[in-house]
């Protein structure tokens, strides 16, 4: 019998990638293998930082996975066949300072350029840790505000965001986008 411990990731890395193909599912398939993932069986869990997570580098952290594991991840992902339409991927995260369990959002769409993708996904993650902890915010205020008024709070100690974007194939083929925590256990 497994303790729940055994399912406590003890580190994680985040990951992003872009695919292009005639049918849609090779076109995520192709997102996946730019994003260094295809070989696993990804189960998409929702949006908590493990407090005794540590974030690797990719390259530290994709060797420790073998071809066919289970493993968990929070992945977003967006596709079009429609020429030059723009799609994204993102990836939030938001860590306290005193140990707790952190957020990770995730936010996948259409229109959005990266850098207001990596702002929304960072403020997504950010919100949902600010209300854990009850930091007082203003929902009207825009992102750079809100984040001054989080970092003033000293309570989240660390936000960042992973985005992949994309514009549409010109001949119409599918193109896919994805960005991922993924878990290590």
């Amino acid at each position: 019998m497994n303790s729940s411990s055994d399912f406590m990731p003890k580190e994680c890395f985040l990951t992003k990638g872009v695919g292009r193909h005639a049918q849609k599912l090779m076109s995520f398939e192709l997102a996946l293998r730019d994003a260094g993932i295809e070989k696993q069986n990804i189960v998409r869990v929702s949006s908590i930082y493990p407090t005794s997570c540590k974030i690797v580098p990719m390259k530290e952290g994709q060797p420790k996975l073998l071809p066919g594991q289970v493993t968990f991840c929070v992945l977003a992902e967006a596709a079009t066949d429609e020429p030059n339409r723009l799609i994204c991927a993102g990836i939030g995260l938001a860590i306290p300072k005193n140990h707790a369990h952190g957020y990770i959002a995730e936010h996948h769409g259409y229109g959005m350029a990266e850098k207001r993708t990596e702002d929304l996904c960072e403020d997504l993650a950010a919100t949902m840790l600010a209300t854990t902890l009850g930091i007082p915010f203003d929902p009207e205020k825009a992102w750079n505000e809100r984040e001054q008024q989080y970092q003033m709070s000293g309570e989240i100690v660390k936000t960042r965001a992973y985005v992949q974007t994309a514009e549409g194939d010109k001949t119409g083929i599918w193109t896919s986008v994805v960005a991922a925590v993924v878990f290590i256990l």
